[in-house]
């Protein structure tokens, strides 16, 4: 997804990443839930982007919590 048309501002990373550059960002824009990569070195409105409603969020962030990743 082309990122140019998304803000740059409101970007965070999870507080449990702590300093650790293996994560992603996100943003909560207009009814979206954007998230693109943490160590894109490019400027950041250039960097890939993925886009999800607030629906298929949720839905990826419960089956992550209850996900067994061991």
């Amino acid at each position: 997804m082309d990122s140019s048309n998304f803000p740059v501002a409101g970007w965070f990373k999870s507080s449990y990443s702590s300093d650790s550059q293996a994560c992603v960002a996100v943003c909560f824009d207009s009814g979206r839930v954007l998230v693109r990569d943490s160590k894109f070195e490019g400027p950041s409105d250039a960097s890939p982007t993925l886009a999800f409603t607030p629906t298929q969020w949720a839905g990826f962030t419960s089956a992550i919590r209850t996900a067994d990743l061991t």
